[in-house]
């Protein structure tokens, strides 16, 4: 499994501007708003906080892959995002996270759900990929690293 099969340039965030974990879940939903209009973004949002009530999704070294399922969704989607402040996201190694990766998932799909959070997690692991990742150019840069992946 390739994650670029799951990746579009719409749904890639070279800045996000939030803050707190609740803000950047929401701007992580918003734009899946778009490509799927009959989603609501605040029961995503729900979704997504009560996933991190079961215990946080930034698994150290910067990166958080918060992940829901949706009834509403046909397909999975993957949403990138980027802070280079970084965000207190309560991670394992009670560090900031700067990387992350929202997987939402029809309810119907748990394997291949699985199947891309562990591609995710393995491809973050590579500490090249981070800082390559950390240092791309805006939106294109994003998309071009992650083309590769």
């Amino acid at each position: 499994m390739q994650l670029n099969e799951f990746l579009e340039g719409e749904l890639i965030l070279p800045d996000l501007t939030a803050r707190d974990k609740a803000g950047v879940l929401e701007e992580l939903v918003t734009p899946l708003g778009h490509k799927w209009p009959q989603l609501d973004l605040e029961s995503a949002k729900a979704v997504l906080l009560e996933r991190e009530g079961l215990g946080s999704t930034g698994i150290g070294d910067g990166i958080a892959i918060p992940h829901g399922k949706l009834d509403v969704l046909d397909e999975v989607s993957v949403v990138v995002g980027r802070s280079l402040p970084g965000v207190e996201f309560d991670a394992l190694d009670q560090k900031p996270c700067h990387i992350f990766f929202l997987v939402m998932a029809p309810e119907h799909v748990a394997g291949m759900h699985l199947r891309i959070l562990a591609t995710i997690s393995r491809t973050l692991k590579d500490e090249v990929f981070r800082q390559s990742f950390m240092q791309a150019e805006g939106k294109e840069g994003l998309w071009q690293l992650l083309q590769a992946t």
